[in-house]
């Protein structure tokens, strides 16, 4: 006989396990502490602001006849308006679907359409694709809202005009719209580092225990400022230093519209930033600002790196001059974060993924042609044999927004197939070394494009590069590294002469051709899209911009 009442403590979970629910703890408990500061403006939120702008918003949703499921996409910078929506859309059951700003007009009507969004919301610079997207989308949303001055277009209504008029008392109890615990609350479509966005759907309880992990692991409290120098809309934007944990903790966050190095400085010393999360390549242009002026850095108490390995001489580098905790992340816009290198395991474990976060178990198993290999089925733990990484996480409703198919191809006993090649150690570190899809095969030896990578970018003269596969005749592919200087002195010649030195680098895997970009192809996460690189090289072979040895 159970000893409680196991159906009332279901539906006591169901009705209030929900992430606006913490929200609002905090805007009874620390109404008046500060929430939200936008740089652009100087302009500042506290709690009971920030939960009276999100009430006008839900409650014109509401006036526009919006109902639970239904989807609001918005394509939005780091700014105020995106904390506004994201709260907003949770208060009465809409769904939240942020989407990329750099997308194409085409990617933007794929992802309207996918989404049948009832209402879309865009920034004013990117007004001119908005609009074309618009045209393209056979799914004609019945809202579409401009955010920021200019002029807002033929049938667009301005966002202040939107809401103009809307009342600040809160909305009904979510739970009242028939949302749960179990309820979708966020739609977040890959960046795309192969092929078409998918949708990612997460509900209640993704957020809720993403939020958990982030504060648990970086060790965050209310006294915390977070600057994510990253987009918001990914998957490690909204929910390390982003809108995410910060509003579930009551802690606060400073929104950035644009990246640059030396207006993130400002913001940091200014507004008392303690923790910023970035990708590496912003943390060089930082490190190199930061000689120069020198600001006050002193409230840093932690800096994230994510969405690449980090190499071991920048994280000395960041730990000399930001803050000695520097942690390093990975994971994918399907499970969020999985393995982190924290503060004690750097910089001696640079350039590792690290190991699982408490909540989740990572793997990494054989790789077969024509199967998902059973978990069980795992690769040595000795950091030679090269498998695939997989992940057990409650971060993740392991799910594609109407692809059952591809999900098929990802997901298999419960765990989640991430399509990245790494190796292992006896202590469960991993060590990313390709993409399935971006291995190169050179004379029959399977090469791993970061290797490479990592090596190249030792040189001090080198900001970042980029390593891939091009046909051969001889050897079936060759080796091509595109290269962006630090230094604008830096020779090929003398690149060369370097990576035929390095002790890491057999003849081999040395690149035969090389092409000086003025930068590489980025995901919003910083991944870089070596996809592209490939469809490009053949014209930059054909035009002589690739440079043979």
């Amino acid at each position: 006989m159970s000893t409680y009442n196991e159906r009332y403590f279901r539906e006591f979970f169901e009705r209030n396990f929900l992430y606006i629910e913490g929200f609002m703890r905090n805007v009874r408990r620390y109404g008046d502490r500060p929430a939200l500061v936008d740089v652009e403006s100087d302009r500042s939120w506290n709690y009971r602001e920030l939960n009276a702008e999100a009430n006008r918003f839900a409650r014109t949703l509401l006036a526009s006849n919006l109902k639970p499921g239904d989807v609001v996409t918005y394509q939005l910078m780091n700014c105020p308006e995106f904390a506004f929506i994201y709260l907003g859309c949770q208060k009465i059951g809409v769904i939240n679907n942020p989407i990329n700003y750099r997308l194409s007009s085409g990617e933007t009507a794929y992802i309207l359409e996918d989404s049948l969004s009832r209402v879309y919301i865009f920034d004013v610079s990117i007004r001119e694709t908005a609009e074309e997207a618009l045209k393209l989308s056979k799914h004609k949303p019945d809202v579409v809202v401009v955010v920021g001055e200019g002029e807002a277009g033929s049938g667009v209504i301005p966002y202040r005009e939107f809401i103009s008029g809307a009342s600040d008392e809160n909305p009904e109890d979510p739970f009242r719209f028939g949302r749960g615990a179990f309820s979708e609350t966020t739609r977040l479509y890959t960046s795309g580092t192969t092929g078409k966005p998918k949708g990612v759907p997460l509900n209640n309880i993704n957020e809720i225990l993403t939020a958990h992990d982030v504060i648990m692991h970086l060790h965050l409290t209310v006294d915390d400022v977070l600057l994510n120098i990253s987009p918001w809309f990914h998957r490690g934007g909204i929910h390390i230093g982003g809108p995410g944990p910060a509003f579930y903790l009551g802690a606060s966050i400073v929104a950035l519209k644009f990246f640059h190095p030396r207006t993130t400085l400002e913001a940091i010393s200014k507004y008392g930033v303690t923790y910023v999360v970035g990708v590496p390549t912003m943390y060089k242009l930082m490190l190199e600002e930061q000689k120069k002026r020198g600001l006050d850095l002193s409230k840093l108490r932690g800096v994230v790196s994510m969405g690449a390995p980090l190499d071991r001489s920048l994280c000395i580098e960041m730990q000399e001059v930001f803050t000695p905790n520097i942690f390093n992340g990975y994971g994918t816009s399907e499970t969020f974060w999985n393995t982190l290198l924290l503060p004690g395991d750097l910089p001696d474990r640079a350039g590792k993924a690290g190991r699982a976060c408490v909540d989740d178990e990572i793997r990494v198993v054989r790789v077969y042609e024509d199967k998902l290999a059973d978990p069980d089925d795992t690769v040595a733990q000795d950091e030679e044999e090269v498998g695939e990484v997989i992940v057990k996480t409650f971060k993740s409703l392991y799910d594609y927004y109407k692809k059952p198919e591809e999900l098929k191809m990802k997901v298999f006993k419960d765990w989640f197939y991430t399509g990245d090649l790494a190796v292992w150690d006896r202590n469960q570190y991993i060590t990313i070394v390709s993409r399935k899809d971006d291995m190169i095969i050179v004379g029959g030896e399977n090469i791993y494009p970061i290797q490479i990578e990592e090596a190249i970018q030792e040189h001090p003269k080198v900001m970042s590069c980029a390593v891939i596969g091009i046909p051969d005749r001889q050897r079936g592919q060759a080796l091509a590294a595109y290269v962006v200087k630090k230094d604008e002195s830096l020779t090929i010649e003398e690149l060369r002469e370097f990576i035929k030195g390095h002790p890491m680098i057999p003849p081999y895997k040395r690149p035969r051709y090389y092409c000086f970009v003025e930068q590489l192809p980025m995901t919003a996460t910083g991944k870089k899209q070596h996809y592209k690189l490939r469809e490009q090289a053949l014209k930059d072979l054909e035009e002589g911009r690739l440079v043979r040895f």
